[in-house]
C-alpha cells in the first residue's frame, strides 16, 4: 500500500511540474492588456494551455495565450 501511495504522489508531482512548464511556454504575460476591449462574437479557440476561449482576442489580450487552434478544446 505504501508503494502505491508513493507512486501516486510521484505522478502528481511530476504532472504538476509539467503543467507549470507547459503554461510558461504557452502564456506570455506581456501580451495581456486588461484595459483593451474584445469583440463579443463567439468564435471559440482552444489555447495551447487546453482552455477554450470565446475568441482569439480573449485568448491573446486577456490571457496572454501565444498559440491556439480554431474550435473548442476536447
Amino acid at each position: 500500500m505504501k508503494k502505491l501511495l508513493f507512486l501516486v504522489l510521484v505522478l502528481v508531482i511530476s504532472c504538476s511540474r509539467d503543467k507549470e512548464n507547459y503554461d510558461k511556454n504557452c502564456i506570455d504575460e506581456s501580451l495581456i492588456d486588461n484595459t483593451s476591449a474584445c469583440i463579443e462574437i463567439y468564435d471559440p479557440v482552444c489555447g495551447c494551455n487546453g482552455i477554450t476561449y470565446p475568441n482569439s482576442c480573449y485568448a491573446i489580450t486577456f490571457n496572454g495565450v501565444k498559440s491556439f487552434t480554431k474550435g473548442t478544446c476536447d
